[in-house]
C-alpha cells in the first residue's frame, strides 16, 4: 500500500496557462494515435520535418546486389547517418545490430523475382504481429498503379493499412513504374494520390523535372523521392535538393548511396541537402571534403 504522502499541499496548478496542445509536425498525420506519430518521429526527424532513408532491401527480389554483398561490412556502417532504414526482416535479424536506434521501414511485400515477367504480382509477405515483433516503425509495399497486377497490390496496402492502424505501425506506399507506364506528374498525382486515399501513410515515389511540386502539393501525406539508377555524386545532390525544395519529405536512397566511391561520405552530403538545405555545389563539395577522409568505421 503506497505511503501517504506528508508533502506540502499541492498548489503549482497555474490555471491561468491554457494546456499545451502542439501541432504534430508532419503533413496529413495530426489526427493519428500517439503510438504512430511517435514511430513516424523515427523516421522522420522533428526538427527538419525530412527523412533520409537509407535502402537495401533490393534482395527481396534480385539476389546480391552490387554494393549490397555484404551487409555486415559496407552498409552496417552507413547505418549510423541514415534517419530510418529500409529492409527484409531476414536481414534485419541476421545483420543489423539491435542497437541500432532509427526507425525500421520494413518491405512486407513480395514474391516474384527478377526471373519473372511480371514484377507486380506481389503478396503481402510479412504479418503486421512479425512487424510488431521487430520493432517496425512502418511496413512498406509495392504498388503498381496502372499494372497488371493494380487491384492486388492495392488491395495488398490496404490489408496493411488496417493492420497498421490497428497496432500503430505506419504504412509506407511504393508507386512502381513499369515499363509501359509514364514517369510524369499527371502519373504520380495519380498514384501517390491513390495511395493517400486509400490510407498509406506517407508515399514514396519518383521525382519528375516538370511539375513535381504539383505532385507533393496534391498529396495528402509526406512524400519522400526515390534515388532509383545510379547517378553521378553531384546529379544525385540535384535531384535531392531539387525534390525537397519541391516538397518532398525527404529521400529513400540506395544505390546512390551504397554504390557510390565513397558511401559513408555520399550519405552525410546526402543529409546536409536534406535537414539543411544546402545547395548541391556545396554539398558536392563536402562529399568531396569526405571522400578524402578515412571512412568512420
Amino acid at each position: 500500500m503506497p505511503e501517504a504522502d506528508q508533502s506540502q499541499p499541492a498548489k503549482d496548478y497555474r490555471p491561468e496557462i491554457a494546456p499545451r496542445r502542439e501541432p504534430f509536425f508532419l503533413k496529413g498525420s495530426n489526427e493519428l494515435d500517439w503510438g504512430m506519430k511517435n514511430r513516424l518521429s523515427s523516421i522522420f526527424d522533428p526538427r527538419s520535418g525530412r527523412t533520409v532513408m537509407l535502402a537495401f532491401d533490393h534482395g527481396y527480389f534480385q539476389g546480391p546486389t552490387t554494393g549490397l554483398e555484404r551487409i555486415d561490412l559496407d552498409i552496417v556502417p552507413l547505418t549510423r547517418w541514415a534517419d530510418t532504414i529500409m529492409c527484409t526482416r531476414g536481414i534485419l535479424r541476421s545483420s543489423i545490430p539491435p542497437t541500432y536506434r532509427g526507425g525500421v521501414v520494413l518491405r512486407a511485400s513480395g514474391g516474384p523475382s527478377i526471373l519473372s515477367d511480371d514484377l507486380s504480382n506481389e503478396e503481402i509477405a510479412v504479418s503486421m504481429e512479425e512487424a510488431v515483433r521487430l520493432n517496425a516503425a512502418a511496413v512498406a509495399v509495392q504498388v503498381y498503379i496502372g499494372g497488371k497486377s493494380e487491384r492486388q497490390t492495392v488491395h495488398n496496402m490496404t490489408r496493411l493499412v488496417d493492420q497498421g492502424n490497428r497496432h500503430g505501425v505506419a504504412t509506407l506506399a511504393v508507386t512502381a513504374v513499369g515499363r509501359e507506364m509514364t514517369r510524369d506528374a499527371r502519373y504520380m498525382r495519380l498514384a501517390t494520390r491513390i495511395c493517400a486515399e486509400l490510407g498509406a501513410s506517407y508515399v514514396k515515389t519518383y521525382f519528375v523535372d516538370d511539375g513535381f511540386e504539383t505532385v507533393t502539393a496534391a498529396c495528402p501525406v509526406p512524400i519522400v523521392i526515390a534515388g532509383g539508377k545510379k547517378l553521378p555524386e553531384r546529379d544525385a545532390l540535384e535531384l535531392a535538393y531539387k525534390a525537397v525544395q519541391q516538397g518532398a519529405a525527404g529521400v529513400d536512397m540506395g544505390r546512390n548511396i551504397f554504390q557510390s566511391e565513397h558511401p559513408d561520405a555520399m550519405i552525410q552530403a546526402v543529409r546536409s541537402v536534406v535537414h539543411e538545405d544546402t545547395p548541391p555545389a556545396r554539398a558536392y563539395e563536402l562529399f568531396q571534403d569526405l571522400s578524402h577522409q578515412p571512412a568512420s568505421v
